[in-house]
């Protein structure tokens, strides 16, 4: 009987054993897969964008050029810099970026305050420098289309990227006014009044008179004159105008 106990015993202890091993084994396996899909990052700063693409290529991973800058130190067509760094952990299928460096600033930068936008820009491309971004200001007193600023400032040295921003004037925006109530007044006054607040006479449409009796003969529609009056208006009262804008009547 004891014999009988301590080879059960014998076995459940084995038994235990061989799940032991079974979840180590597992665990370690599933580590070592996990694992095994990551490489690191290689040193690419200092080759050309060539040369990175072919040392990144057998781990899996590619490199993108996403800018350009000057550099007094890094040879033009080199790396200059790579995100992640070396040595970094990353998974196959990981894009590394890194810039190319331009050597050193050799360009001059262009004086474009007081161009067009359009010169502006041509003036800048012409040199093999880019256009940044532009950002349009108005600027009472002062035409529409214009730079009047840029980044980096003509001449600059020392600058970082190939590229200037420009600041360009729009025009203003028209003055805005409440339309007022022109209904029952004559359209001779009213034509002086919108006149000389900037606005212009839009559409006059005459209403034929109303007829009180069905059976009589209609009535000509008259010719719209100083002296008609204002029965309705286009934009109506109360509404917001920019000036200059045209307002129609119906009027008897």
């Amino acid at each position: 009987m004891a014999s009988r106990v301590k080879s059960f015993i014998q076995l459940v202890f084995l038994g235990l054993v061989l799940v032991i091993v079974a979840l180590v084994s597992a665990l370690t396996a599933m580590r070592f897969a996990i694992h095994g899909t990551e490489v690191t990052v290689p040193k690419l700063v200092g080759l050309t964008p060539g040369e990175a693409e072919r040392s990144a290529v057998p781990l899996g991973i590619s490199v993108v050029v996403e800018r350009q800058y000057y550099s007094a130190d890094v040879p033009e067509g080199r790396v200059l810099m790579q995100v992640p760094t070396a040595g970094t952990k990353v998974r196959r299928g990981f894009q590394v970026r890194v810039a190319e460096s331009l050597g050193p600033q050799r360009v001059q930068i262009p004086d474009v305050l007081g161009q067009s936008g359009r010169a502006a820009e041509l003036n800048i491309e012409r040199r093999g420098l880019d256009v940044g971004s532009i950002a349009y200001v108005p600027v009472p007193g002062v035409a529409a289309d214009q730079v009047i600023a840029q980044n980096p400032t003509a001449n600059a040295s020392g600058i970082s990227m190939p590229k200037i921003s420009l600041l360009v004037t729009e025009p203003p925006e028209p003055q805005a006014f409440v339309m007022p109530s022109f209904v029952g007044q004559p359209l001779g006054s009213v034509n002086r009044t919108l006149l000389d607040a900037g606005f212009r006479l839009g559409n006059v449409t005459v209403l034929s008179p109303p007829i009180a009796d069905a059976t009589a003969a209609p009535v000509p529609i008259a010719q719209a004159n100083p002296a008609s009056m204002v029965v309705s208006q286009n934009p109506p009262a109360g509404q917001k105008v920019n000036a200059g804008a045209a307002v129609n009547f119906e009027v008897r």
